[in-house]
């Protein structure tokens, strides 16, 4: 495992040293952090057009990086991705996750987020990169409830039609050796393991087709999120750090009765405030050889972001475990051959 790393996305503002790729890198080596995921949206950041079609402009990019011990982990298209599938009843909010040219244009809009996630498979070619983040999209989200009672085949269909358009991108970053990366997510039709086995099925289990976990959208939905890895481990080449805790009341529980992060039974905090047991997390990652970025991704109700990414740095960075090339049993070994495990077990 790689690390600590930070996603930029809640970071980015008009204010130094958050304006800037070159000094928000330095801000992040200042804190510890050993790697950048990049969202791919922010101009201030990045320019992802620029970088898929000029290695030079990469190559530069990662010059200004080296300066501070700083590498890319990966690029993010979290928000373009989410444009990929879109039911109606949320257009409007999505809009401004796209150029102001597709707005009020669905089929513009999508097309829109399509070439720029052919960007970022290509950018992320000339930067190097071997995984990629994003989110699916969601078609079906609005029913996820079964009241009232869905049409027959209402679900396969929107889960055909996601699979029909994220297949051909899929083709593109395995044509630049790039994994698409899930994210795990409510708020998209891929938001536990069973939906990501029905996409995945859907795509030809697309050997490009990946997950990002991040626990702490599990302890929202009561999901066991260590059975989970033991599950998906194959497929999981990135994992965000990011803490959670859920406190049901006699008044509220998973749906969170429409209030605030504040009030909310299940709230996202900094790392080491919520109720995720990332020793239990660092250890099975750890069983499986995981060899991507252990990255933060700071959201929290309560806490002010730069303590949150401090002390998240030294928090991943404690609990990263180096795997061992041995077993603590070793000095008692022997050098026996077949016929001296004969001798052992009584075989003639």
């Amino acid at each position: 495992m790689k690390g600590p790393a930070i996603f930029l996305a809640q970071f980015a503002s008009d204010d130094p040293p958050f304006n800037s790729i070159e000094s928000i890198a330095k801000w992040a080596s200042d804190y510890g952090f050993k790697g950048i995921q990049i969202p791919s949206w922010d101009s201030r950041l990045f320019d992802l057009k620029l970088a898929s079609e000029s290695k030079s402009y990469c190559e530069d990019l990662k010059g200004k990086l080296s300066k501070y011990n700083i590498q890319v982990t990966e690029l993010s298209t979290h928000l373009q991705g989410q444009l990929i599938a879109v039911h109606p009843a949320y257009d409007s909010l999505f809009d401004p996750f796209s150029d102001p040219k597709v707005h009020k244009n669905p089929k513009k809009r999508q097309a829109w987020a399509v070439e720029q996630l052919k960007m970022a498979a290509k950018a992320s070619n000339n930067l190097n990169l071997s995984d990629h983040v994003t989110f699916s999209g969601a078609l079906a989200w609005p029913y996820f409830y079964p009241w009232p009672q869905r049409t027959s085949g209402l679900i396969e269909t929107a889960f055909d039609e996601l699979a029909s358009r994220w297949l051909p991108i899929l083709d593109i970053f395995a044509d630049n050796g790039i994994n698409l990366c899930f994210e795990i997510h409510p708020g998209e039709d891929l938001h536990d393991g069973v939906t990501f086995e029905m996409f995945l099925d859907r795509v030809n289990h697309h050997e490009r087709c990946q997950m990002l976990y991040d626990p702490s959208h599990f302890v929202l939905q009561c999901l066991d999120y260590i059975d989970h890895i033991d599950i998906y481990h194959e497929r999981i080449k990135m994992f965000h750090v990011k803490d959670a805790e859920f406190n049901a009341t006699g008044r509220q529980g998973v749906y969170g009765g429409y209030q605030s992060w504040v009030n909310r039974a299940g709230r996202f905090r900094s790392l080491g405030d919520g109720q995720v047991d990332f020793k239990k997390i660092f250890s099975k990652l750890a069983q499986y050889d995981f060899d991507g970025w252990a990255v933060l991704e700071w959201e929290c109700c309560l806490k002010h972001p730069e303590d949150g990414a401090r002390e998240g740095s030294e928090f991943i960075k404690n609990n990263m475990i180096r795997v061992t090339d041995k077993a603590f049993d070793d000095f008692a070994s022997g050098d026996n051959n077949i016929e001296d495990n004969k001798e052992i077990l009584g075989i003639d």
